[in-house]
């Protein structure tokens, strides 16, 4: 796990689209939100929580 990224974020944060449970990536660093199909990218310990920065997933 990334030494920056606080995993009692997923207790709090929720996807801004969808308000959807997120789930953390380690692999490639991102939180996860099956309900909207989004990953924010966590830079620097810091999730990007923009839908407008997410990535579409499938």
């Amino acid at each position: 796990m990334n030494k920056n990224f606080n995993p009692k974020l997923l207790e709090i944060l929720r996807c801004p689209k969808s308000k959807g449970e997120l789930f953390y990536d380690q692999k490639n660093q991102e939180l996860i939100c099956y309900k909207s199909s989004l990953a924010y990218k966590i830079i620097d310990g810091i999730p990007i929580m923009l839908i407008e920065k997410a990535r579409s997933i499938n």
